[in-house]
């Protein structure tokens, strides 16, 4: 496949523009633009490779924004940066060697545990608080452990750096957006060259959704400067659930059926 229809390429701009906003602000854009880009008629592989594209695009958006409005401090990133881009790599040739499935069983039941302490502790994350780890130790351990998750698996872990940042670095949860974004971009950048490198890229949806990311990133980064935890905390709650809900339903799609059958 070498192009779309105009009009599929216009629908793609509006979904890019959404998951683009909704990346910005928690993560989980992909819940929108890799459905999009199967419906269009893309293979799973090509898929992949230009959700990575488009992702890009709205990463590096949000991240600049962060980063020119003082909301990301690039020197204090230095090893998480390394790390994660260590972790990514390694993440993506452990998939070549083992089978990522048994990991969709057991992050919905992590996301469902963040979004819950979200919900019940909203004061988590609303104000600066004592760091309990130095940056080194912290790049170390969630550098490279996430990023190798982000590599190997992915889904959700804007939800665990936002976490992360928040209840060991001592993060509000706009400095903790902004950090993620940062990191994300750097994963992103990991996988997108493995995609390139293997040509499962089309073009034209990946072009015309990423603009569509670039607007709604930066959107979506706007808005958390103004607004802070009053937007981040309910959309990470809510895209925990809904990636929970898509993992759980595509693990188990025979207990799905007959529940549907109930009704």
């Amino acid at each position: 496949m070498d192009t779309l229809p105009l009009e599929i390429l216009a629908l793609l701009f509006v979904v890019g523009s959404c998951a683009g906003f909704v990346d910005a602000v928690s993560g989980g854009g992909g819940l929108l633009a890799l459905p999009a880009l199967l419906w269009a008629g893309l293979d799973p592989v090509q898929a992949l490779g230009t959700t990575k594209l488009q992702g890009t695009c709205g990463t590096l958006a949000a991240s600049y924004n962060y980063v020119h409005k003082g909301y990301a401090d690039l020197d204090s990133m230095v090893w998480s940066i390394a790390l994660t881009l260590a972790g990514g790599v390694l993440g993506a040739v452990a998939v070549h060697w083992v089978n990522p499935s048994f990991l969709s069983t057991l992050i919905p039941f992590l996301l469902i545990i963040i979004a819950f302490y979200f919900w019940l502790y909203p004061r988590f994350g609303s104000l600066e608080a004592s760091r309990r780890m130095g940056e080194r130790a912290f790049a170390l351990t969630f550098g490279l452990g996430i990023g190798f998750y982000d590599g190997f698996f992915g889904p959700g872990a804007g939800a665990f750096w936002a976490t992360a940042y928040v209840g060991f670095l001592g993060y509000n949860l706009r400095q903790a957006t902004a950090h993620t974004k940062v990191l994300n971009l750097v994963s992103n950048l990991s996988a997108l060259a493995v995609f390139l490198i293997q040509g499962n890229i089309l073009w034209s949806a990946g072009l015309v959704m990423g603009v569509g990311q670039l607007l709604g990133a930066r959107l979506g980064s706007n808005l958390v400067i103004s607004m802070g935890a009053k937007l981040v905390r309910p959309l990470i709650i809510a895209v925990s659930l809904a990636i929970s809900l898509k993992l759980i339903v595509d693990n188990n799609p025979q207990a799905v059926a007959w529940l549907l059958r109930l009704f």
